[in-house]
């Protein structure tokens, strides 16, 4: 007997929103940070918070349904605290905290995704720049304080998949390391700091120097770490035997993507691996729901733009003249795509 259709993962993935938002506003609010190591009755909390009464119970319950907080007792003395993901992920005082991301989703992703319907029958852009605003990068590049903050919000989302990275690929044939758009230096840090014979210089635009400069001094990297400045479009790419780019191809077309993937083949050597780290979509386009989803989330961002498959990075690797490519699974939906010169 056939059993009858449920609607359950429909009714589930229509309502998710709910239960994305409730996540996003407690840790825009410092919730987890508030609460650290401690243990806090809702009212301890909710006054902490500023909410109003009515709110106390249904919020912080609802976290706990979710699996995001614990609670010890029930009632005005039940005692809610952090779970250890949310102690290790949510806590701005942990070092691996990556709620920046998430902050950033509830102030501006979660609204542009309203107008995704547009997006699709469009095919531009949903962002800043469709209310007359410039778009992400050119507000942020002019505003360094943002800047940086948009960056660590970048670094919290990156940090596992570079550390899984630095972990899985083997590093012993490369000496010389360039991460182009290398942000706060994350990716070079976290490879750096496991090989003690690699030497980086991570790549970006002028305004991002000063910025990497910190976060590789307070690593204690600064003789294995440099910093280079440059427009990656304009400008050859530092020499190096190997070429990282973590989570950039993505954000450009077609055409911006074989203009990257050229560049790192002329700063290669013979014998020189390019690497790209991503939400690879599998081959088939059947299984990996978040690249899937984040392709979504460049067509709001920038129009053009779009994630790939790991058969796509093969086609234009091989295209522009690479021997052959692999891709090695990291983290979660993420892989890196390595391309061998």
């Amino acid at each position: 007997m056939t059993a009858s259709p449920d609607p359950t993962h429909i009714l589930k993935t229509g309502f998710s929103f709910w239960s994305s938002k409730v996540l996003l506003t407690a840790v825009d609010m410092g919730l987890f940070t508030s609460l650290g190591d401690r243990k806090m009755t809702a009212t301890e909390l909710g006054e902490k918070l500023e909410l109003h009464p009515r709110a106390f119970y249904d919020f912080f319950d609802a976290l706990v349904a979710m699996g995001f907080l614990h609670r010890d007792g029930d009632g005005p003395e039940g005692k809610y605290f952090n779970t250890p993901e949310g102690a290790h992920f949510l806590n701005e005082n942990s070092p691996n905290y990556i709620g920046g991301i998430l902050v950033m989703l509830n102030a501006r992703l979660f609204r542009f995704w309203h107008d995704l319907p547009e997006a699709l029958r469009t095919g531009k852009a949903q962002n800043e720049s469709k209310h007359g605003k410039k778009g992400i990068f050119e507000e942020l590049y002019a505003d360094v304080p943002r800047l940086e903050q948009f960056m660590g919000a970048m670094t919290g989302i990156s940090r596992i998949n570079f550390q899984a990275f630095a972990e899985k690929f083997d590093f012993s044939p490369y000496r010389t390391m360039c991460d182009v758009g290398g942000a706060t230096g994350l990716l070079s840090i976290e490879c750096a700091g496991r090989h003690p014979h690699l030497k980086c210089i991570s790549f970006d635009l002028p305004p991002v120097e000063a910025i990497a400069k910190r976060h590789i001094a307070r690593a204690g990297l600064e003789d294995r770490v440099t910093t280079a400045s440059g427009d990656f479009f304009r400008d050859p790419l530092p020499k190096a035997d190997l070429i990282t780019m973590g989570m950039i191809l993505h954000d450009w077309n077609l055409e911006k993507k074989m203009h990257l993937i050229r560049s790192a083949w002329d700063a290669l050597p013979e014998g020189g691996a390019f690497v790209v780290i991503e939400s690879l979509i599998d081959d088939a386009r059947r299984e990996n729901v978040q690249g899937l989803l984040m392709s979504l989330n460049m067509l709001i961002e920038f129009g053009d733009a779009f994630d790939y498959s790991g058969a796509d990075f093969r086609s234009w690797c091989l295209e522009v003249g690479f021997s052959r490519v692999e891709i090695l699974p990291l983290a979660g939906p993420s892989s890196a795509g390595i391309a061998f010169k």
